[in-house]
């Protein structure tokens, strides 16, 4: 039986087996594809917007024996725009082969794309995350799920059951946290792990931006279309922006410490982006994590217009410091990257699920995906009460950010949290 309230040991322990297992795919298609198996992989989009488009391109240029069949969202035209927009590649629009009946529409696409495919792209707002993992994962669907794979806990642990039973039935799962796929981040971070930089003693990470798009508001929008549309506003769609954009700045120090922080202390609010159009999130958070043996991480996110942008990661050694965007160290083993090859980390990681289901050697990303995932939650619900959290205690949490209905219609704007006001559930 799972157990649905694991220690950090314990999730940690649970994905370190799942990770690149190597088992044969036998299982998800009734034989073992090689390399000199041309026969084609259908391939299925769920969430058309811009990343999902650009990860159906990505795919198919990851293997020639790829075709794309069938593609859901919730929004006829964006289903439109992203088969337009995959139809203008030259380069493979012979293999954009999606049929009108196996193009869907509404809160139930999803099933119609898992039940026609054999690898199906992931890449709606991430609330619906766990809803179609399990059910791509039920019908033993290979799998590329962006970042992040829930909005909270109760939907973490959706993910990580869903992840166990990948695992049995020798399921490739890959995670949209991308810059774990950019080569020359993971020579860098292997040389941190090597100990280039000696004992990690802090690490900072900042992801300071402008503000990004607003659709604004039809007259004959409802409220969950409105919602929908505009779903970077509403903690309920995205998680708040520590979740949805900043995630990539915390998995890069889990990276960097080969493990998850114990614990957090985080604040937040809302100063610039006061309009009730920007629904119930906050503008900026600050975080302090803390790891086992006491080092500190420092985080900082904010998305104001016309401020000083800032997206970088610093892990500080005794021996000197690695500065993760720059692609540098500097101290006694100085280093940095150079070389022009091609080195896109989408492409790659759309090269590399691919490849595992050629080859049969598993990718599982599961105990990132979601070990990030759970560190970002964290941070929001600690920023969000004021209090600190451990993540045994977050692992608790019961708040489920699912709405009533997957209907259109009214949906009441949740109140912007207030610390010490707002309570931990």
């Amino acid at each position: 039986m799972t157990n649905l309230h694991p220690s950090r040991r314990e999730v940690l322990r649970a994905g370190s087996g799942l990770a690149l297992a190597g088992m044969p795919l036998a299982g998800a298609f009734g034989m073992r594809r090689t390399p000199d198996d041309p026969e084609t992989l259908r391939v299925g989009l769920v969430g058309c917007g811009g990343r999902g488009t650009g990860a159906a391109l990505e795919a198919l240029r990851a293997d020639p024996h790829t075709k794309l069949v069938a593609m859901g969202d919730v929004f006829a035209d964006h289903l439109a725009n992203s088969h337009a927009t995959l139809s203008a590649q030259a380069d493979v629009v012979e293999r954009v082969q999606v049929e009108p009946e196996l193009r869907f529409t509404g809160f139930d696409a999803y099933r119609g794309v898992v039940d026609n495919c054999d690898v199906v792209l992931l890449a709606t707002s991430p609330h619906f995350r766990p809803l179609h993992v399990e059910y791509a994962v039920e019908q033993s669907k290979h799998v590329f799920v962006e970042k992040p794979v829930a909005v909270d806990v109760p939907g973490l642990r959706r993910i990580r059951a869903a992840s166990e039973l990948a695992r049995e039935k020798g399921l490739s799962v890959v995670s949209g946290l991308c810059y774990r796929y950019e080569d020359k981040k993971r020579e860098l971070i292997r040389r941190v792990h090597d100990g280039a930089i000696g004992d990690i003693v802090a690490l900072q990470c900042t992801y300071n931006t402008g503000g990004l798009w607003h659709r604004g508001r039809k007259p004959e929008w409802s409220d969950m279309e409105w919602q929908i549309r505009n779903w970077l506003y509403f903690t309920w769609l995205s998680g708040d922006h520590i979740t949805e954009q900043h995630i990539h700045s915390l998995d890069k120090l889990a990276w960097a410490m080969n493990g998850f922080p114990t614990e957090c202390t985080a604040s937040g609010g809302r100063i610039v982006r006061t309009d009730p159009k920007y629904g119930d999130v906050y503008d900026h958070f600050n975080t302090v994590f803390e790891w086992e043996g006491g080092v500190r991480g420092f985080s900082s996110c904010r998305q104001w217009n016309d401020t000083t942008s800032d997206v970088s990661d610093h892990v500080f050694g005794t021996r000197g410091t690695a500065r993760l965007q720059a692609h540098r160290i500097e101290g006694e083993n100085a280093w940095r990257h150079r070389g022009d090859a091609p080195d896109d980390m989408y492409q790659n990681e759309q090269n590399a699920l691919f490849a595992s289901i050629r080859s049969g050697e598993r990718i599982d990303d599961s105990e990132h995906m979601i070990g990030s995932t759970m560190m970002a939650i964290m941070a929001r619900m600690s920023a969000y009460t004021g209090q600190r959290l451990t993540w045994e205690r977050a692992w608790e949490s019961q708040e489920d950010l699912t709405p009533p209905a997957y209907e259109w219609g009214p949906l009441a704007v949740a109140p912007v949290a207030r610390p010490g006001i707002t309570r931990f559930v």
